[in-house]
This record gives structure tokens, C-alpha cells and sequence, in this order.
């Protein structure tokens, strides 16, 4: 993990950008797998890191109309709808999934009026699904990591479904000096943490804290939310201002809390 930056220190790398380099190093990172290395359990329960590969190909092309089309068709469940269509992407050979990313790396979809840090988020978070249980470690950059952790703290897009996972809860990145809210504490290195956080129950024996056992508690008892409460949560999100600059939006480094 590279050193902790200043915590006023402004990326001069758009989130875009950063987006468009993570799928060419997911795409590199698959390149060189075996085929038993693809069949192994990712950290998504149920799937593969052959279906993880295919589930970043899913919203390249034509993605908001997909979006929309999840609202509409399942009741803005988007588990299932995911699920709907990593299916569906992962009948292709590991080959043509990572010629998709690479030719579709500079997808611009993103979810309606929110940015590209839910974006940022998914394709990182995806990226250690597969690369933990493989054991192949990389250094990522801490500014995308914060990217990643100001977006599940702060207004969380629909489809992370967090809920009140981490409602009097303090978090602390002991690599970086990252921290949120107050409360009982949930510690450990950056990656942990937002594996952690995101919903992924290796990450809970590379934690500590007094508030673990809550943490652990409500990812594994999450319920799933009823059709109303699915959708009243993309209306308020179609229904809020846009980024600023959702084009060109910078990675500033969050302010400690």
C-alpha cells in the first residue's frame, strides 16, 4: 500500500481516468489466469472470478438503459437483475470478456445523475473479489481507495444497498489514516476495511474493533429491502442536482472525520 498523502491533496487524475485504468488492469490481471484459477471462488458469494470478469462487462455498453430497464422489470431489484445478466456474460470465454474491456474501457455509463464514484467503487471492490482468493496483490493508489470509501459513507448509489450498515460506527484505516464517523470502531488496512464495509465477509477476520461484531451482524442479517423502499431509492436519486461536472469530476482527498 503506498504512504498515506496529505489529507488536502488534490488528484490531478479525473476519476474517469482512474476508472479507465482500473479495467485495463483488470483486464491485464485476467490475461494471465489458468483456467482453475477463473473456476475459483471470488468473494462474491456464488461466484466465480470467471463470473466476477464477465459481471464488469455487463454495463459497458448500453448501460443506463439497463438501468432503467432493472427499475422497470424487476422492481429497481438490481441483485437479481445483476445476477440476470452476469449469467448471461459469462457463457463467453474468458478471452472475448477481456477483449470487451479493453475495447469498452472508456465506457462513460455511469448510474443516472450520480457521478462516476459509485463507478470507481465497483470495478475496485470487483477487483479484490478476485484478486484476494487468487493471492495476487497490488498496490492501489490510496486516492481511489478514499474515492471509493467518501462514496459508501456518504450517499451510497441504490444498488450497494448498505442501508444503516454502518450507523454509529467509527472506521479506521490504520495504513492510511482514514477515518468516518463515531461510535464504535471498526480498524484495519484500507483494503480490508472496504471489503469490509462493502459487504464482503472475508474481510471480517483482518478487522478489529469494538465494533466488529455489529458490523458482522448486519452485513450477514442485511434484509432485503421491499419493492417500495427499491424504488423510492433511485427516485431520490434522479431526483437530486448532479455532480458538478460529472465529466470531469477530481478525486479530491476526503477530509478526515
Amino acid at each position: 500500500m503506498p504512504s498515506a498523502v496529505g489529507l488536502n491533496t488534490l488528484s490531478d487524475m479525473r476519476v474517469f481516468d482512474m476508472i479507465v485504468d482500473e479495467r485495463h488492469r483488470a483486464a491485464d490481471l485476467l490475461d494471465g489466469l489458468t483456467a482453475e484459477q477463473l473456476r475459483r471462488p471470488s468473494l462474491c458469494a456464488g461466484w466465480t472470478v470467471h463470473d466476477v470478469a464477465a459481471h464488469l462487462t455487463t454495463y459497458l455498453r448500453f448501460g443506463q438503459l439497463k438501468i432503467y430497464a432493472a427499475i422497470v422489470t424487476t422492481g429497481a431489484d438490481f441483485d437479481r437483475f445483476n445476477l440476470r445478466l452476469t449469467r448471461r456474460a459469462a457463457r463467453l470465454p474468458i478471452e472475448e470478456i477481456v477483449a470487451t474491456l479493453r475495447r469498452h474501457a472508456g465506457s462513460r455509463t455511469t448510474i443516472p445523475r450520480s457521478g462516476y464514484d459509485p463507478v470507481l467503487t465497483d470495478v475496485l471492490l470487483h477487483d479484490l473479489d478476485m484478486r484476494v482468493p487468487l493471492n495476487i496483490a497490488r498496490d492501489i493508489p490510496e486516492e481511489r481507495l478514499r474515492v471509493a470509501f467518501r462514496h459508501l459513507t456518504d450517499q451510497p448509489s441504490p444498488g450497494y444497498t448498505m442501508g444503516d450498515r454502518l450507523h454509529g460506527l467509527r472506521l479506521e484505516a490504520t495504513d492510511t489514516g482514514w477515518t468516518h464517523g463515531s461510535g464504535p470502531v471498526v480498524r484495519g488496512r484500507a483494503e480490508a476495511l472496504l471489503l469490509g464495509i462493502g459487504g464482503r465477509p472475508w474481510a471480517f477476520d483482518q478487522l478489529t474493533g469494538d465494533g466488529l461484531a455489529l458490523l458482522r451482524t448486519r452485513v450477514q442479517d442485511r434484509t432485503r429491502p421491499g419493492t417500495i423502499r427499491r424504488l423510492m431509492a433511485p427516485l431520490r436519486v434522479l431526483a437530486s442536482p448532479p455532480p458538478r461536472d460529472r465529466r470531469s469530476r477530481d478525486a479530491g482527498v476526503p477530509k478526515a472525520r
